[in-house]
């Protein structure tokens, strides 16, 4: 599997720039086509507005938020033609095979619903981290709707690349098939390190299968026993860190929604403290 087609929602906020930077990075490391998307909400969802108002009024405060709408598309679009500029990245409505093609798409409505619907026609997903740490909605359902799998990045982010990998192994189905979805990634990474602890090995020779399992996909991979720390997601991070490793893979959300991401609890603090992509699948 390759990952020809790339999809990422775009909100507002802080760090806008850096953000579209980022997601441009990861499709011209893989020379994808990567699809931006801007939602619209209605102006009934911005606003709460009285149908009893009269048809004048009425028109007029509609007539308000899509002048704002419109202010925040050419907002949009225009660091996005920046930035697309700086990285060399084409701007098309289509993919061009080995070339990294992107585009600005918007759809109107439910910012959630429909990112849940236009998520699942790609290969991979690309999001930001949440701001401190704070999983959204939006966040959530990027991640967990699409089918896909998702690379989560650092709202700045100066360079993407995957030759050195790390992997969070849990024993979960969710970071089995993390680790399956990322074999295209792995076979071309010039180190790979499995990163577990005891607690979720019942004996030992269930980490000697998983390395024999990437050898059958040509991928060298070597192994380390670590002890785990209070704080949930601080001991895969650290060795990530301490590593200087490109990227994560770990299983980090379930059907259940985002719930652990390595060595226990919750997400938060890899989200909230991590320099370093994730990629992740359910």
């Amino acid at each position: 599997m390759t990952y020809n087609k790339l999809f990422f929602p775009i909100g507002g906020g802080e760090e806008l720039r850096t953000r579209i930077h980022g997601a441009l990075l990861i499709g011209k490391y893989f020379k994808s086509h990567l699809e931006v998307f801007k939602s619209e909400a209605k102006p009934s969802q911005i606003m709460k507005i009285d149908e009893t108002l009269p048809p004048s009024i009425l028109k007029e405060l509609n007539a308000m938020v899509k002048d704002r709408q419109a202010e925040d598309l050419v907002i949009h679009e225009t660091l996005f033609k920046e930035e697309a500029q700086l990285l060399g990245v084409e701007i098309s409505n289509k993919r061009v095979k080995g070339v990294a093609t992107a585009e600005v798409i918007t759809g109107s409505g439910y910012r959630s619903k429909l990112i849940a619907q236009e998520s699942k026609y790609c290969d991979l997903v690309v999001v930001a981290s949440p701001p401190n740490g704070k999983i959204t909605a939006t966040f959530e359902t990027t991640v967990t709707q699409s089918g896909n799998p998702a690379i989560m990045f650092p709202r700045k982010m100066d360079k993407f690349s995957t030759d050195t990998v790390v992997i969070g192994w849990n024993n979960s189905p969710e970071a089995a098939r993390a680790i399956s979805l990322a074999i295209p990634i792995m076979q071309q990474a010039k180190k790979v390190l499995i990163v577990t602890a005891k607690e979720y090995l019942t004996d030992s020779g269930q980490i000697d299968k998983l390395v024999s399992y990437l050898a059958c996909n040509d991928i060298d991979a070597s192994y380390e026993i670590v002890q785990t720390t209070r704080i949930p997601g601080q001991a895969l991070l650290n060795k990530a860190t301490e590593g200087k490793f490109d990227l994560i893979v770990a299983g980090a959300f379930g059907q259940k929604g985002i719930k652990e991401i390595m060595f226990g609890g919750t997400t938060k603090y890899v989200l909230e403290n991590t320099t370093i992509p994730v990629f992740m699948s359910n």
